[in-house]
């Protein structure tokens, strides 16, 4: 591990907060804040924690439920009682990657009886460990949690490869009818050579404008809660930037291939074929994202594999059989 990153080995326990308030399960919702206005919150309160007659972690109280609870209602019925808790010897890396899992706001920190002896939060984190400005932006927090995580956990090369083998699949899959659909067109190819020539023009353009156009589109899921009003906003504008782009690479494309092999029905089905190329392009890097994210899975993660995927099919179908249809 590179020296700037030792201090993740160090335990946690130092970075803990002490001053967390903790309630009786037979505890009423009023018997709870009069015990609360008695002993104090503390610096910052997120979650209250219940304990049982040994004083052990036996569940977790939201702050929103205590307050809108009726005040004759238990403790113990209103705990949650699956607790994710941390062991007080968790290094600082550790932590980190509770939080990445579950994005909680806090960890209470336990000994080996399962007694509070500190709370971890990410606002300690915010400002102590990672050092990040923007206190309140906790989704930047997050990433930035899963981010570095991610570099500096020394995976075996098994586990590297079940992590990142799925992710390759897409591509793999993608490849394979990409190489079914050259043979299918193998004719139109033979007919006229320069349609291989450009093949590799056409798809890396293709791919640059949909990794651009979701690259977009996922910083604004990050912003925004989506809805119908801003996907259809949102289509119209890339609808009209992919016109631009396909309009301008494509002209430039019929003039490269007019300047070199003459010009003809080649140039203009190689210059239309980019033009619908980054249509699609531009279409898939919004749409992609967008449903993974209504599916509530991970487009920063997802979308890039899907996304070029089938764009690059979509690619090869309009060049050859533009080509086939012109040729």
């Amino acid at each position: 591990m590179p020296q700037q990153l030792e201090h993740l080995d160090q335990p946690v326990l130092p970075h803990a907060r002490k001053d967390f308030p903790e309630l009786r399960q037979e505890f009423t919702v009023g018997q709870g804040l009069e015990a609360i206005r008695q002993h104090g919150l503390g610096e910052k309160v997120i979650y209250f924690y219940v304990v049982d007659e040994r004083e052990r972690l036996i569940g977790v109280l939201p702050t929103r439920r205590l307050l809108t609870a009726r005040p004759d209602q238990r403790l113990g019925e209103l705990m949650i009682r699956q607790v994710v808790a941390l062991p007080h010897t968790a290094t600082i890396l550790e932590a980190c990657e509770q939080f990445v899992i579950h994005r909680f706001l806090a960890f209470p920190l336990v000994d080996e009886q399962r007694r509070i002896i500190g709370v971890v939060d990410v606002g300690l984190f915010t400002e102590e460990v990672l050092d990040l400005g923007e206190r309140d932006r906790t989704d930047d927090v997050f990433e930035a949690l899963g981010f570095r995580v991610a570099q500096i956990r020394d995976a075996t090369p098994w586990r590297a490869f079940r992590l990142r083998f799925p992710w390759l699949l897409p591509t793999i899959g993608s490849g394979s009818v990409c190489a079914l659909l050259a043979s299918a067109f193998e004719l139109t190819i033979s007919r006229s050579i320069v349609l291989a020539f450009f093949i590799t023009l056409v798809l890396a353009l293709a791919e640059s404008v949909s990794i651009q156009s979701m690259a977009t589109t996922v910083q604004a899921l990050r912003a925004l809660r989506p809805s119908r009003a801003w996907f259809q906003q949102a289509l119209r504008r890339e609808a009209g930037t992919a016109l631009c782009l396909g309009g301008g690479c494509g002209a430039l494309v019929v003039l490269i291939v007019s300047l070199w092999r003459g010009p003809g029905v080649p140039a203009l089905v190689i210059g239309a074929s980019v033009f619908l190329a980054l249509c699609g392009a531009c279409l898939f890097g919004l749409a992609v994202p967008t449903l993974l994210h209504h599916l509530r899975l991970d487009p920063k993660i997802a979308a890039g594999p899907v996304t070029l995927a089938l764009t690059d099919i979509f690619t090869l179908t309009a060049y050859f059989g533009l080509g086939a249809l012109w040729l």
